[in-house]
């Protein structure tokens, strides 16, 4: 399971003109699911997310988590983070999970975040969304529930 995760200041996502998804201070989690993907991996990567230490403290460093700044999660499935483009200049999805497995994961990834109290807002799963944020940093980080192992 790779994530993308940005430190925002706001984040949203819309489909056909509707605000879907909405949140303030938080991070917007880009999560794509691989064929290989169990549950161990999106709690590795919830429990990852939560805690990672990305907030600034009073003296200005990044030591604090989501939790403990009170912020929030936007989730937006993102099956093109298995995109290959190693051969050619077409990406190739076959190391995306097939969408009925990708729906189920990702949908327990959200319930794993959800389950210790961080607020989640969502897009809907394989609809054409509109992503808009406002990176605070900028902040990006690149998760590879794979490469933790």
């Amino acid at each position: 399971m790779r994530a993308i995760v940005q430190r925002v200041l706001q984040a949203s996502v819309r489909i056909d003109g509707r605000v879907a998804g909405e949140i303030g201070r938080g991070v917007l989690v880009l999560l794509g699911v691989g064929r290989t993907d169990a549950e161990a991996d999106a709690d590795y990567l919830a429990d990852k997310i939560i805690n990672l230490r990305i907030f600034d403290d009073t003296a200005g460093k990044m030591n604090l988590s989501l939790t403990e700044v009170g912020g929030s999660a936007l989730v937006v499935s993102q099956f093109t983070l298995y995109g290959d483009v190693r051969r050619g200049r077409r990406p190739s999805y076959t190391d995306a999970a097939e969408p009925q497995s990708a729906n189920r994961l990702y949908e327990y990834f959200v319930g794993r975040m959800r389950a210790v109290g961080t607020k989640v807002e969502t897009g809907v799963f394989q609809a054409d969304m509109q992503v808009a944020l406002t990176n605070d940093g900028p902040v990006t980080i690149l998760l590879d529930s794979k490469k933790a192992f």
